[in-house]
C-alpha cells in the first residue's frame, strides 16, 4: 500500500480544473484533527464538464480501481463511466483516492461547497475543504464502524476550534 500525499494528487486534480471539496480524513486534518487517515477523499461537482476534467486528471495520474485485498484493475477513465457511480475507490502513484459524489448524510458538492472554506494546505495550494461540521455529519450518518470509531475525537476537535473561535470573539462554526 503507497502511503498518501494528497498535495500531489490536488494538484493535478486543480491543474485540469476540476471542482471538488476535500472531505474525510484531509479536511480534518487540515482543520486540528490529531489522527491520521489513509486516502484522501473528495466530493467533485457531478456535471458533464467537471466530469471530463476529472477523467483527464484521473488518467494524467494513471488511477487505477482499488479492489478489496489491494489488488488494482484498470476502468475506462471517461466521463459516462464516471457518471455511473456515487462512488469510486482509486489508486495512484500517490495514495489513495476516493471521489465520493455523495458522502452520506448530504446532497454532494453543492452541498458542502456551502461551508467549505478556501484551506491553504501547502505553498501555493488552496483548496475547497469541507467544514469540520460536515464531516462529522457525513459520518455519523454513515454506517461504517471506521467512521463511528472517529466521531469522539472529531467532536472534540469541533469543541477545541469553537472555544477558540469565542474567545477570539468570532461567531462559532
Amino acid at each position: 500500500m503507497v502511503e498518501i500525499d494528497p498535495v500531489p494528487l490536488l494538484r493535478i486534480l486543480q491543474r485540469h480544473g476540476v471542482r471538488f471539496v476535500v472531505i474525510g480524513g484531509v479536511a480534518a486534518i487540515s482543520q486540528g484533527y490529531p489522527l491520521p487517515t489513509e486516502d484522501l477523499d473528495v466530493t467533485p461537482a457531478r456535471d458533464p464538464e467537471n466530469l471530463e476534467r476529472i477523467a483527464a486528471a484521473l488518467r494524467e495520474l494513471g488511477a487505477e480501481l482499488r479492489v478489496t485485498g489491494g489488488e488494482r484493475v484498470s476502468f475506462p477513465v471517461d466521463p459516462k463511466f464516471l457518471a455511473g457511480s456515487d462512488s469510486w475507490t482509486l489508486a495512484t502513484p500517490h495514495g489513495g483516492l476516493d471521489l465520493v459524489f455523495r458522502p452520506a448524510g448530504t446532497e454532494g458538492y453543492d452541498d458542502l461547497k456551502r461551508d467549505a472554506s478556501e484551506t491553504e494546505l501547502a505553498e501555493g495550494l488552496v483548496v475547497a475543504v469541507a467544514s469540520l461540521r460536515d464531516v462529522i455529519r457525513s459520518k455519523e450518518t454513515s454506517n461504517r464502524i471506521k467512521d463511528q470509531a472517529q466521531l469522539p475525537a472529531l467532536r472534540q476537535t469541533l469543541e477545541v476550534i469553537r472555544r477558540r473561535e469565542r474567545e477570539r470573539g468570532e461567531e462559532p462554526t
